[in-house]
């Protein structure tokens, strides 16, 4: 086996595992219905043995192809029909040991690749091959990973160091731009986005001859493991690099010039999917300037795009951020549907439309955007956020992928027996195909590449649930734990012990019931409780010396009427309002009772103090592992446990202090709040 490059190789480390019987599987491999030369082939190949070596100490012996391997023994890697009794379909895959042979079967390549990673992962986790059966198709058609990196070598939100995909305004490719593509799709991801949605100064020129020959090259690698390209689009692209005055979508050399574009980019990048655009957000430019609505700018590129195969994807992100802090009844909340749902059924095809989870941008803790499931005639896609821009930076420990089960498991209420957010980006629910989950990324050029090694279980587990969201938090962590950290039982159960319950606590210690917001302006890390308050993004909590929360019922904004009922009806009312979002939808007295028993005030007051509690428990769980764990391991995460409970102590203080000044009602079990 290769030397492993001077990062981590992360659950693709290959290090030697217990060998429970599985060696003798490798001493034949056999190749049926698939091209030993095919790109994705030749990858998983190496990946068997590479890991076969690694992990056990065993060399692959490649038997070869043909009609023998259907009476080897060992294992056989054999292409099925696409109507097949195991019912494997595109892209996935089924694992089968019988008498000593194993098979891994799939219709396509990239379903070899992903059963070839399946049999590596069960290895990894010191789990014995000998009757394994297990057949597994992907749930969503696109799992894919959004890159907010800039060509400067600087990444928006990142938290893990540097881009690994730019740095002075130029494209890199190493060897690290493979390990990223096999760690990739060692867990399904089929589509990646490298550049920020912001697009500016040189990326907007990724389109042209000048990055052409490096991005078609970084775009080959990608599809060696069976990942599609994709770049963010600068919408204003015919006037910044394209000499027009124009970029307005009905403009017939807008039109012209973007056939012409698309033309030339999906030649010379082979491997190109299509492009991501932001436009008409937060200073970007889009189709509004012009007087045309989104779906024009939309379909305009889609269109240019389609002779291709290329697809279009279009951020849902777009509201007004000059907003009045004196306006109650402008409510950013309304703007993603308000903007999008007319249009619905206006899209073409290979439009998708990418919805952030919650109306917001990314909170601890909102209610599922009512776009997800309310647009019902118009591909969606999923996006949630693994960089923890407001979940703690990657230092402090918040597991995502309880968050992400919510989200998926959700009852829209759209269509009877398909309804969940899961269905909708499915395609269940309107039988379309271009729809998926999407995930701002959390990597960077650190060694670790996620900069808290803890932060890794967000990227892996995202990509295990986007193909399988069925899975569970726990289940991922089965996986993720002995693979990335250790086999050892006690270390298992103390670090799902640390990450399962770890988004609550970061819930605990920083924003009560779904407010949000309360954070250091612009950075957003750290305790900042009217750092928005007054600003003109419209992120408030409107707490004053009687309540705290916004009034977004009937007789507020009337935000909740954008939802289905019964979701609607219950937002609406304070009695039944869900009390984790509470504050999201109701102005609430301090003296109000919760259905603990506890007045809305003293929930305040003992949230943050057990959110403080919990994380120091964590910290000390884990310093208990202490020569257990690998040392560069323990001490980065030891670090980042140092300066998480800082973080959570400044939270616990100034939230519980300002509430108390507001209110001037004292915490009932007399604790000091100053």
């Amino acid at each position: 086996m290769e030397q492993v490059s001077k990062w981590k190789q992360l659950w693709l480390s290959y290090e030697k595992k217990a060998e429970n019987g599985n060696a003798s599987y490798f001493q034949n491999v056999w190749i049926q219905g698939f091209s030993m030369e095919e790109p994705v082939v030749k990858s998983a190949l190496k990946e068997l043995t590479d890991g076969a070596l690694g992990m056990l100490g065993a060399k692959v012996q490649t038997a070869g192809e043909g009609e023998n391997a259907a009476k080897s023994s060992g294992i056989v890697l054999q292409r099925l029909e696409e109507n097949n009794e195991a019912g494997v379909k595109a892209e996935g895959y089924v694992l089968k040991e019988e008498d000593g042979r194993l098979t891994v079967g799939a219709t396509d390549e990239k379903g070899l690749l992903y059963g070839v990673f399946h049999l590596l992962r069960l290895i990894s986790m010191e789990k014995s091959l000998a009757g394994v059966c297990k057949t597994c198709n992907p749930d969503n058609p696109l799992r894919m990973f959004n890159h907010w990196d800039n060509m400067d070598g600087s990444i928006e939100r990142g938290y893990s160091g540097r881009s690994f995909f730019f740095a002075d305004d130029d494209v890199i490719i190493n060897e690290r731009t493979r390990d990223y593509a096999r760690l990739m799709a060692s867990i399904g991801i089929n589509g990646t986005v490298i550049n920020n949605v912001n697009v500016k100064q040189a990326a907007s020129w990724l389109i042209t001859d000048r990055f052409f020959e490096k991005v078609a090259q970084m775009a080959e690698i990608f599809a060696e493991y069976g990942i599609k390209f994709f770049l963010s689009l600068n919408y204003a692209s015919t006037i910044e690099i394209g000499g027009l005055d124009s970029a307005d979508p009905l403009d017939e050399r807008v039109i012209a010039w973007w056939k012409e574009k698309m033309k030339e980019c999906f030649t010379k990048i082979p491997n190109l999917g299509g492009f991501l655009v932001k436009a008409d957000s937060e200073g970007r430019p889009g189709p509004f300037t012009y007087g045309r609505t989104q779906a024009d700018g939309a379909n305009m590129l889609a269109d240019a795009a389609l002779p291709y195969g290329g697809i279009i994807i279009w951020r849902c992100f777009v509201y007004n951020c000059q907003q009045d802090w004196r306006d109650y009844k402008t409510d950013r909340a309304r703007a993603g549907y308000d903007n999008f749902i007319k249009m619905d059924g206006d899209y073409h095809d290979n439009v998708i439309l990418q919805i952030k989870n919650g109306p917001m941008d990314f909170q601890i803790r909102e209610p599922i955007s009512p776009l997800l499931g309310g647009l019902k005639k118009t591909n969606q896609m999923l996006e949630v956020q693994v960089a923890q821009e407001y979940t703690g930076h990657q230092i402090d420990v918040c597991y995502l992928i309880p968050m992400f089960k919510e989200v998926l498991d959700f009852h829209t209420y759209c269509k009877p027996g398909a309804d969940t957010v899961a269905d909708v980006i499915s395609g269940r629910t309107m039988g379309n195909k271009n729809t998926g989950m999407a995930a701002v990324i959390n990597t960077g050029n650190d060694a670790n590449w996620t900069g808290n090694y803890l932060a890794a279980a967000n990227l892996y587990g995202f990509g295990r649930l986007a193909f399988q969201t069925s899975l569970s938090a726990e289940e991922i962590l089965d996986e993720w734990i002995p693979m990335s950290i250790s086999t050892d039982a006690e270390v298992i159960k103390t670090v799902k012990g640390i990450l399962l319950p770890s988004r609550a606590t970061y819930e605990k210690y920083t924003s009560p019931l779904g407010i949000g917001w309360m954070v250091t302006p612009h950075v957003h890390y750290g305790c900042s409780v009217d750092g928005y308050e007054y600003d003109r993004w419209g992120t408030y909590h409107r707490a004053d010396h009687l309540g705290i929360g916004v009034d977004r019922t009937d007789a507020g904004t009337g935000y909740v009427r954008q939802y289905y009922e019964p979701n609607a009806s219950a937002y609406n009312s304070l009695e039944s309002c869900p009390e984790e979002l509470l504050l999201f939808f109701h102005h609430v007295p301090y003296t109000h009772v919760l259905k603990t028993g506890k007045t809305l005030i003293q929930h305040i007051y003992d949230s943050h103090f057990e959110g403080y509690e919990e994380a120091e428990g964590y910290a000390k769980a884990w310093e208990g592992l202490e020569g257990k764990v690998d040392e560069e391991v323990f001490a980065n995460v030891k670090e980042r446990f140092d300066r998480q409970l800082r973080n959570a102590r400044d939270w616990r203080d100034q939230v519980n202090t300002y509430f108390y000044r507001k209110s001037g009602i004292p915490d009932e079990k007399g604790r000091t709040i100053y």
